[in-house]
């Protein structure tokens, strides 16, 4: 992504950590949406209390900002054990996941987020630890060289992703349960951004509520941050209240249409259209156009445009639907033959 602004809707960056603690729900039942993840999880915890055992290792995989962290956070609680986090591209040696493994307590919780990042020799270190809770590692070299083996408490890894396709096969096979996020609906996000205002002592209206949640991208993330933002514009133009006028006109001055699309996911569509046609069209040429790196289109703005289906993916590449053409006010045109671009 381009260095000289920050995406105000991108799901992929971190939310202030002062507000991200104070929002996020400490239990499955404060936990919004995602009835059916949620109702597995009640299962796999309960049913670990009962036999007084760890909860099995567990995976969550699926778009940035749906709740992967708060979730493993929500079910350390449910445990009542205390979670260490981390993130594979933090662990650079098998040297720093050994020191973590040896400092966990009985119960605990290992929460590795973009797992998918973990290097090859540190994934061979976690494999004995996941699989039989003991630590193998290599003292000396050489003829001299030997193996010791330490064993570890018994523990829960909690993995997440948004790439499912690049966790290897051996480490995902290690977890018990894995769990994919979908993109929340606009009530489960009213109902989020109503909870976050009433924490923040936010005055807000259901209209406020409402469009806030419709521009949220079905993305709790992004809600909350343009909940944050809105607030702020709220309080310099508009004695601190929210209202369904104040949200909008707040939303417009960053750039967040009524669909949640902002100035980035506007010209990728511009692009397809006004210099490929609508497609098809290859992603690196797209990001090329944009002077964009390649994974930013895919896995920061293509994920929500397919999911409005104002894009497609086909063989040849990149292909802009009709329901794009109308939200950006194009004419559809009536194409016969197409000569695809495909690098």
């Amino acid at each position: 992504m381009s260095a000289d602004r920050e995406r105000i809707i991108d799901p992929a960056s971190k939310p202030d950590d002062r507000f991200d603690l104070t929002l996020r729900p400490r239990s499955l039942s404060e936990v919004i949406g995602q009835e059916r993840v949620k109702e597995n999880l009640r299962i796999l915890v309960e049913a670990a209390i009962r036999r007084g055992d760890p909860v099995e290792h567990i995976l969550f995989y699926g778009p940035p900002g749906l709740g992967k962290t708060t979730l493993a956070h929500v079910v350390a609680g449910e445990m009542g054990v205390s979670i260490k986090v981390t993130s594979g591209p933090a662990i650079e040696r098998p040297g720093d996941l050994a020191a973590i493994l040896t400092n966990l307590q009985p119960g605990d919780i290992f929460f590795i987020d973009e797992i998918h990042r973990l290097g090859k020799a540190v994934e061979e270190i976690l494999y004995p630890a996941m699989e039989d809770f003991v630590l193998d590692f290599v003292v000396g070299k050489g003829p001299s060289a030997r193996s010791i083996r330490l064993k570890l408490p018994r523990f829960t890894v909690i993995g997440a992703t948004t790439r499912l396709a690049l966790v290897t096969a051996p480490l995902r096979a290690r977890f018990g349960a894995i769990f994919r996020l979908d993109y929340y609906d606009v009530e489960a996000i009213s109902t989020i951004v109503a909870r976050a205002a009433s924490l923040m002592r936010v005055q807000i209206d259901e209209g406020g509520i409402r469009e806030i949640a419709r521009r949220g991208r079905g993305t709790p993330r992004v809600a909350l941050r343009l909940l944050r933002r809105v607030r702020d514009f709220a309080a310099v133009r508009a004695n601190g209240v929210i209202n369904h006028s104040v949200a909008c006109e707040a939303l417009d001055l960053l750039e967040v249409d009524s669909l949640g699309l902002d100035d980035i996911d506007r010209r990728v569509l511009r692009t397809i259209i006004e210099k490929y046609n609508g497609g098809p069209v290859g992603l690196n040429t797209i990001a090329a156009s944009l002077s964009e790196e390649s994974d930013t289109i895919m896995d920061v703005v293509e994920p929500y445009l397919l999911q409005l289906g104002m894009i497609e993916r086909t063989p040849q590449g990149r292909v802009v639907t009709r329901m794009a053409y109308e939200h950006l006010g194009c004419e559809y045109p009536n194409k016969t033959t197409t000569q695809p671009t495909l690098f």
